[in-house]
């Protein structure tokens, strides 16, 4: 599971620097008024970038909670 959730931390901060360049080419080449929507991709990938490191940082705490908790009975 630890793989998988690097994999998805990386897969989301891999797909807002895509997004971002397309978007940014895009409205370079075919005019700012018609791409310019499309950055919530980007802002909407990195967030759930941050999130997800969020949530992996919680969830380690969490086990060594839980096996300091075990290791006391």
């Amino acid at each position: 599971m630890n793989t998988y959730n690097k994999i998805m931390l990386y897969f989301w901060l891999f797909a807002a620097l895509m997004i971002f360049l397309f978007t940014t080419y895009m409205c370079y080449t075919d005019g700012w008024k018609k791409w310019v929507f499309y950055y919530i991709f980007v802002v909407t990938s990195l967030s759930m970038y941050f999130f997800k490191k969020w949530m992996m940082r919680r969830m380690e705490k969490h086990v060594e909670y839980m096996n300091k908790k075990q290791q006391e009975k």
